[in-house]
């Protein structure tokens, strides 16, 4: 007889509250496990792509990213910049960027890269390391009275042109490397993926 009295409506309400606590805590303990998946702060540090809007990079001017704990340098060559670059070949150590290892076969021309106007470079002297300063001018410097431009590195007088190709008589031994890199689109560039098609 006591059967006949249950409220079928709170058995309803109990039901559904236990049904929906159970669901929230499945997926509170879930999160934690979801998330192991991701890779860590260390992982994407050490080689996770990196997104970059060049939106906003007038002619001249060159941002600094982090990639695999190297800095990127990524810049906008004006026309007169990369007018010099063919000038230069005489003077460089190697002017055709023949060493594979240095760049991707995409950026194996004059400029070094996808786009002519467009530099993406590991920001690291092939020396020993240090961090070359960029010193854009087209203009005679203490340091060499033909300067057109590039990149000076003070530790031990490493040069190398806008495209990053070494010149000669210095201790660097090669160009500065190319990372994989691929445009997005006209405003985003990813450093640490090929183009699609690329190798």
């Amino acid at each position: 007889m006591a059967n006949q009295d249950v409220n079928t409506g709170r058995r309803r309400f109990l039901t559904a509250t236990t049904a929906v606590v159970g669901a929230g805590g499945a997926m509170a303990a879930a999160l934690p496990f979801l998330g192991s998946w991701q890779p860590s702060a260390r992982a994407q540090v050490a080689g996770a792509p990196v997104v970059e809007d060049i939106s906003k990079l007038v002619p001249g001017q060159r941002v600094i990213v982090q990639w695999r704990g190297q800095p990127v340098w990524i810049l906008r060559r004006t026309p007169e910049q990369l007018a010099t670059l063919p000038t230069q070949d005489s003077r460089l150590r190697d002017p055709h960027s023949d060493n594979p290892e240095q760049q991707p076969d995409y950026a194996k021309n004059e400029h070094r890269s996808i786009k002519p106007e467009i530099a993406v470079l590991v920001g690291t002297c092939t020396h020993l390391g240090c961090s070359p300063l960029f010193r854009p001018e087209l203009q005679p410097e203490p340091f060499d009275a033909q300067w057109q431009g590039g990149f000076y590195c003070p530790c031990h007088n490493s040069r190398f042109d806008m495209a990053g190709r070494v010149y000669e008589g210095v201790p660097a031994p090669t160009n500065l490397k190319v990372p994989p890199y691929r445009f997005l689109d006209d405003a985003r560039i990813e450093i640490g993926v090929n183009p699609e098609g690329a190798v």
